[in-house]
């Protein structure tokens, strides 16, 4: 199936490896041109690496920023180019007890995971609405519904995303830009990765053993019964990015492998 992006250009926040990387991948693929970030140069000329390896011809270069830092942020916003579609993947996580999540693990949970999706919107959503095409797509996770007891933070900056996006895509009417939002399941990604394997090390088992106990104890409700690739989320976002989606705005669509048992 052709899905129409080859004269598309996509910016992807936090793309230097896991879900943002396997974007990336699937869309340079496509033919689409492919801005990536990571929070520093040398990450992203090692992800470029890796990108035209596997994909010789593809267009592709990276801008640097750290998403905590609202300095290196507003430097990357003047940087952007007109961009067809805005993938705002970046985030990150932590395994911590409610009463230990002090005052600045809020804020800088917030000023990544939320904060960086309203600000790269706010920058292209105008320009697309003005050219009335344009895809937003925010990832967000199933923490975001069903909220884990060991990450309130995180689940909270997932649950905003939601809100943030669904009231976008009311913007959008009479045009054919689109928002949505991906509710990703348990994905090994490279920081689940690194996390399995320091619990691994410490505990002196084996990995494998280490990811069925998360799965087993952690996602119990899982149909897929075992951690999602981050090409298996790609998939939907590279379909969500792509002309063919048109109909589908304002949603929120699970690659969840069946963890959240809701209808």
């Amino acid at each position: 199936m052709d899905l129409q992006l080859k004269s598309k250009t996509a910016f992807i926040s936090g793309s230097t490896q896991g879900i943002g990387f396997a974007i990336a991948k699937q869309l340079l693929k496509e033919g689409a041109k492919v801005i990536i970030n990571g929070r520093t140069q040398k990450k992203i000329d090692l992800a470029i690496r890796k990108l035209t390896e596997e994909i010789p011809d593809a267009d592709v270069y990276g801008i640097p920023a750290d998403f905590a830092n609202a300095d290196e942020v507003n430097q990357l916003l003047a940087k952007l180019p007109d961009t067809d579609i805005l993938i705002n993947n970046v985030g990150i996580f932590e395994l911590k007890p409610f009463a230990q999540i002090g005052d600045e693990d809020w804020s800088k949970i917030f000023e990544v995971n939320v904060l960086s999706g309203i600000r790269l919107s706010r920058l292209l959503l105008p320009k697309m609405l003005e050219k009335k095409w344009g895809r937003v797509i925010f990832i967000s996770s199933e923490s975001g519904i069903n909220i884990p007891e060991h990450m309130i933070h995180y689940g909270m900056t997932k649950t905003a995303m939601l809100s943030i996006s669904n009231g976008l895509a009311k913007l959008t009417k009479n045009t054919e830009v689109t928002v949505n939002t991906i509710l990703g399941g348990p994905t090994y990604s490279d920081g689940v990765a690194e996390t399995i394997t320091q619990i691994a090390q410490a505990q002196q088992q084996d990995i494998t053993e280490i990811k069925s106990y998360v799965m087993n104890n952690y996602n119990p409700s899982s149909l897929l019964q075992r951690f999602i690739d981050p090409s298996e989320i790609a998939n939907l976002v590279v379909y969500l990015s792509s002309p063919l989606s048109i109909a589908t705005n304002g949603s929120a669509l699970r690659a969840d492998g069946g963890v959240l048992n809701t209808i």
